[in-house]
């Protein structure tokens, strides 16, 4: 229909014409979702652990609990489906935001086929507010020349407050402000976290909204870091949890199952899988033993219990606006809890990607340093086994600890069910179609006249009056790093793979999940057909979302994606002036011989930082302190500092480092590498070491001039450089030999 505007030759014979602002429909509700990172099927208080978390417990005493909900056994994945309603391979995410393989459902970056809620809410009047974790484009896209069309400005949001990565320090945090890299507005010193910062935020952007647009229904995303690692927390928040971890983790599991058999959460028969494989009976452990892993699950706990005094503080102002009646508020996590610290859990797993493993006696010697900065906690598999409970193995896998996680949704306008708990199966892609057909909007099939993919999920909304509503009638499928599985009318097959091994050697499992919640009984021998049935409808399923091929080479993998990301590029020239510089896109001197110059100009009693990559956990810095230039190797918090052997000239024009490797071994990677300090080109002190950076340098980025985060080294940050810094060169050369292996250890470590 023709707009009535018509532009006559003067005024008289005009008539305007204000395009009208899209319209809600009518009462349409806010819509708050708050996402959790690494948090298990029970670790909510209302999921049957005993961390505190009365916020969320406040929010399911008035709404419901999912007992069914399930995602992909990754964040990245799984908050691909969740933005855009679609399985993850369907819109190019298979894997890693981290990693692209070159075929269409691994690029790492969300397809523009496939809409994201905010794009579809925009269109109904919607304001769209992203706070949080992002990580659903590749890092070497999120530096400050973008390109931005994968960031949440690109996607439907109209305002972002986050971080881009898998993960972040919450003391010093990696912050983007719509397409803006920024400082922290606080440190540790003080008081500053950034779960709290995160809510500070959220409630900022709704207040705006409030002010300015009040008539608009908003969407509110926030996405918290906690609880993936690091686990950092306040100190007496973390004594304050160890005497409930004192009795470990067999006794915990026991507990949180007899919590959830009480709720009705899962059926009265329900019994706990045998231990993951490689999890020790508690009583085998030794006093050490035991002592260090309180410590790490308490860091852990106290982490998810800050996170959800924040959401209370949340809560409370949705209330005291009078907003909170119409808001759609859900809280959920994306994945179940995570196996990277390991065995034996970590005080600083960064080391280890370095072949600096922790041993215990360092891991005790450090204790009083988890939750703070510096470290980079995780815990060992036994605490993740148990946030899992009742389910087996963890995130990454396709067995019910991967892939099944608390899910609670409130809505005092819409739900009037009270407390109650919903058994249907729910999958991750579902939320998007449900939350449309709440609102009353359909999905566009043209968004900035890109044709849309079809949406693969299907409404849930009649559960929310309905606890008998039918489940979803379609199969629905799993993959990840080649661990499958698929759900069909209460059926499960699922199969976990060994990496290396034929995918057609990999042994399928069959379970009735209605009356196996935890899948321990295998019906494989007796119900072959069926099995052969359901493994049949996964190929079809496969191939029809852009699963295959199937690919498990860990290592050559992310060998492959390493290499391509900065292809050939040899030197890096960073002038006077230039931001913060993320790590995927800051120079690779991992595992080779590489140069750094620095043009200065001193003046008397001129210091500070030069270059810096990385914090306080890991990294490199080159710097001048006390009138002498150093070099500080840090990995894993463990220093290894070269001084210049005499003071700085105050004439010098150059300051630099020179890093050769000096032997090699039979693949070609670093065994002994030396490190020469230069000043004005000529050598002035040296060392050599068995230590480098062989497949991680940090997730934090790369600082010219300052070190903006923890410090990387022995003095206080930022240290900004006092004379004139001019530019910093670095030149790469070319003998890099990664070991794709460890390179994937770290990225999945990252994610």
């Amino acid at each position: 229909m023709a707009h009535p505007q018509r532009i006559g030759r003067t005024i008289e014979d005009s008539t305007p014409y204000w395009p009208a602002e899209p319209a809600a429909p009518r009462n349409a509700p806010n819509v708050l979702i708050v996402l959790f990172d690494d948090v298990g099927f029970s670790d909510f208080g209302c999921y049957g652990s005993g961390i505190r978390t009365p916020a969320i417990d406040a929010l399911a005493t008035g709404g419901l609990r999912y007992s069914g909900f399930h995602t992909t056994a990754m964040c990245s994945t799984t908050r691909a489906s969740l933005l855009t309603g679609r399985n993850h391979h369907s819109v190019g995410m298979g894997c890693l935001a981290n990693f692209d393989s070159g075929y269409p459902g691994y690029r790492g970056k969300i397809s523009k086929e496939a809409c994201t809620l905010g794009e579809a809410l925009r269109p109904a009047g919607y304001r769209n507010y992203f706070v949080g974790k992002w990580h659903v484009t590749p890092m070497s896209e999120g530096g400050s020349t973008g390109p931005f069309d994968g960031w949440p400005l690109g996607r439907g949001f109209d305002r972002f407050y986050g971080f881009l990565n898998a993960e972040t320090d919450h003391y010093s945090p990696e912050l983007v402000q719509d397409n803006t890299h920024i400082a922290p507005p606080g440190d540790y010193a003080s008081g500053y976290h950034l779960s709290a910062d995160l809510v500070d935020k959220s409630i900022g952007f709704i207040a705006d909204h409030i002010a300015q647009k009040p008539m608009a229904p908003w969407l509110t995303w926030l996405a918290f870091g906690a609880c993936h690692a690091p686990h950092q927390a306040p100190k007496a928040l973390i004594d304050r949890y160890e005497p409930l971890f004192a009795d470990g983790w067999d006794a915990d599991r026991q507990r949180r199952l007899a919590r959830q058999i009480e709720m009705g959460l899962v059926p009265s028969g329900t019994v706990l899988p045998p231990r993951n494989d490689g999890v020790r009976p508690w009583d085998e452990l030794s006093g050490d033993e035991r002592r260090l892993f309180v410590r790490l699950q308490a860091a852990y706990a106290a982490m998810l219990d800050h996170a959800d005094q924040q959401i209370a503080r949340l809560v409370e102002f949705l209330r005291t606006t009078g907003t909170l009646d119409n808001t759609i508020v859900i809280v959920m996590s994306d994945n179940g809890a995570s196996q990277e610290g390991g065995p034996l859990g970590a005080v600083n797993t960064l080391g280890s990607y370095n072949y600096q493993p922790e041993s215990l006696r360092e891991k005790l010697e450090r204790i009083e340093t988890i939750g703070e900065p510096g470290s980079h906690s995780n815990i060992p598999h036994g605490w993740a086994m148990a946030s899992n409970t009742p389910l087996k193995r963890y995130k990454q896998n396709t067995h019910g600890g991967g892939i099944r996680d608390p899910f609670v949704i409130s809505w005092n306008r819409g739900i009037a069910a009270r407390g109650e708990i919903r058994h249907q199966f729910v999958h991750a892609c579902d939320l998007f179609p449900t939350l449309l057909d709440v609102i009353g909007v359909r999905s566009p099939q043209l968004v900035n006249g890109i044709a849309q993919i079809p949406i693969e999920g299907a409404s849930f909304k009649a559960s929310f009056a309905d606890p008998d509503a039918p489940a979803k009638n379609a199969p629905q499928h799993f993959e990840m790093f080649g661990h499958r599985g698929l759900w069909l009318g209460g059926w499960k097959a699922v199969a976990y793979h060994p990496p290396g091994t034929p995918f057609e050697d990999d042994r399928w499992e069959l379970y009735h999940l209605e009356t196996d919640f935890s899948e321990v009984r295998d019906l494989a021998a007796q119900k072959p057909v069926l099995l052969e049935a359901l493994k049949a409808i996964w190929w079809e399923q496969a191939e029809k979302c852009k699963v295959l091929p199937l690919d498990d080479r860990f290592g050559p993998r992310f060998a492959e994606n390493a290499r391509r990301i900065l292809g050939e590029r040899r030197r890096f020239v960073f002038h006077r002036g230039v931001g913060h510089v993320p790590t995927d896109l800051a120079p690779d001197v991992r595992s080779r011989s590489y140069t750094i110059r620095c043009h200065v100009a001193l003046e008397p009693g001129a210091q500070g930082v030069l270059i810096a990559h990385g914090d306080a956990t890991t990294g490199y810095s080159l710097y001048v302190k006390d009138g002498y230039l150093f070099h500080d190797l840090n990995l894993g918090g463990s220093h290894e500092i070269v001084r210049s052997v005499q003071r700085v000239p105050p004439g010098a024009t150059t300051l630099g480092l020179r890093v050769g490797r000096l032997e090699r071994g039979a693949l070609g990677e670093a065994l002994r590498s030396r490190y020469i300090l230069l000043v004005d080109d000529e050598p002035a002190g040296e060392i050599e070491s068995t230590r480098h950076f062989k497949s991680l340098i940090s997730w934090s980025g790369c600082d010219i001039g300052c070190d903006r985060g923890c410090a990387v080294s022995l003095y206080e940050a930022p240290f900004p450089f006092t004379g004139h810094l001019s530019r910093v060169v670095v030149d790469l050369d070319d003998d890099q030999v990664l070991d794709g292996e460890t390179v994937g250890l770290a990225e999945m470590g990252r994610e």
